[in-house]
């Protein structure tokens, strides 16, 4: 893991450099993804399933049996070991708790005039989750993707995951019974997000995609904006660890916590920020002591190898500085005032609070949502929530008196920008002097 400090002259450069990462522009993958999108359009379910067959090596032979139903979703749940169901149905339990509080409602008031203005809020008809299948398949984004949706009122909720050689994790088919997804096809890559997009004979378009998946799924996600609406260009997991050195600072725990985002993906970014040169030493050494163990010890070596560092700063301001050029997915500010730090905080996806809230929790039962903006995308975007399956309609209301002054108003402007279609549409509401 490389060790930056930013007392070096040539840090900033070394940090930008640290940071740069970008799968989904790359041209062989974007070509890839609109041969597959533009098969899908034109030839439909045939396209999907020869693409399923090829890619997932899936024996299905018809789309029929690339359909789940809700009775075996309901049997993958009923076949959990207790303390597995007990657990996913706890988790599911606080997501539902937390995401309940971020629905927003109509609302309207009277303006002077007597007219009536405001907002109406209403849910989308029709969400598809992506969810990752295979060696990466997490039931836990089949909760945090799913559970929002049905909070907000989304009438129709399909999930798509891939079954590689037709295999499924079943703890995948439990969280989408307990999450209340309507359907599931067993199918992915670019060809679920087009069929999704699009529809094909047995899948019916929807409105919105969400979910993580690899850098094609990112680059389809991209190619079919607009059509239908997504909630984020998805990169690798990312987790900024801050500590300072004190006493009670565990090196041990702080360097499993950078190795929970690492043993994601070989692509996956930790980075640790700290004051202390002798903390720094010590995470170091405990990296490569639990490196020696871990069963994913080659994906998290590789990831930190690469996009990993150890960074040294003088002070909090200054780390506050990196963390916000960073803008990182996962936050942890392992110190004992983490909310005196939180408040300098403008830039990261979730913030953890001090040194029992590790990463791994918001994960799976915290409550709060784990769909979260990436490479440094949380300069600018939120989370994953109900607000994201919700829309608004303006409302506009005006009297016949409350309509005199508006349409005169709009009159001026309209002859001004010339459009006298628009202007002579308001002039008629005017009453005659």
């Amino acid at each position: 893991m490389r060790v930056l400090s930013s007392q070096s002259p040539d840090f900033a450069n070394q940090l930008a450099a640290l940071l740069a990462f970008d799968s989904v522009t790359d041209a062989s993958v974007v070509q890839a993804v609109d041969d597959i999108i533009a098969q899908v359009r034109r030839d439909g379910d045939a396209a999907v399933l020869a693409l399923t067959q090829q890619f997932d090596r899936h024996p299905a032979t018809c789309m029929a049996q690339l359909q789940l139903s809700a009775d075996a979703l309901k049997q993958a749940f009923d076949g959990l070991d207790a303390k597995v169901k007990d657990a996913l149905t706890l988790a599911a339990a606080r997501i539902f708790d937390f995401h309940q509080r971020q629905v927003q409602h109509s609302w309207t008031y009277q303006d002077a005039l007597g007219n009536t203005l405001g907002q109406q809020v209403t849910a989308l008809d029709s969400v598809g989750i992506y969810v990752p299948g295979g060696l990466a398949s997490y039931p836990s984004s089949v909760l945090m993707n799913a559970i929002p949706a049905k909070v907000a009122g989304v009438r129709r909720i399909v999930m798509v995951v891939p079954a590689p050689d037709g295999k499924l994790n079943p703890l995948v088919l439990a969280a989408a019974h307990v999450a209340g997804v309507d359907t599931v096809f067993t199918i992915g890559g670019a060809q679920a997000v087009a069929a999704l997009a699009y529809g094909t004979a047995s899948i019916a378009r929807v409105d919105k995609i969400t979910g993580p998946g690899n850098k094609y799924v990112a680059a389809a996600k991209r190619a079919v904006f607009g059509q239908v609406g997504i909630d984020m260009i998805a990169g690798p997991s990312e987790v900024l660890v801050y500590a300072e050195g004190v006493p009670t600072d565990r090196a041990d725990w702080l360097a499993m916590d950078l190795l929970s985002q690492a043993e994601h993906d070989t692509v996956a970014q930790a980075i640790f920020v700290t004051t202390s040169q002798t903390l720094l030493d010590a995470v170091q050494r405990e990296i490569e002591r639990a490196l020696a163990t871990l069963p994913k010890a080659d994906i998290a070596r590789t990831a930190t190898d690469h996009r990993g560092a150890l960074i040294l700063v003088r002070d909090r301001a200054e780390a506050v500085q990196v963390i916000n050029q960073v803008a990182p997915e996962h936050l942890e500010l392992s110190i004992d005032d983490p909310e005196a730090m939180a408040t300098a905080i403008r830039h990261a996806g979730a913030i953890f609070m001090g040194r029992y809230t590790p990463e791994a929790i918001g994960d799976y039962c915290a409550g709060a949502n784990h769909v979260l903006p990436t490479s440094g995308t949380a300069r600018f975007s939120s989370p994953l929530g109900v607000y994201d399956f919700q829309k608004k309609s303006s409302i506009i209301h005006c009297t016949h008196d409350g309509a005199q002054l508006l349409a005169r108003t709009a009159d001026i402007l309209a002859q001004h920008e010339n459009l006298m279609a628009h202007a002579l549409s308001a002039r008629y509401r005017v009453d005659k002097q």
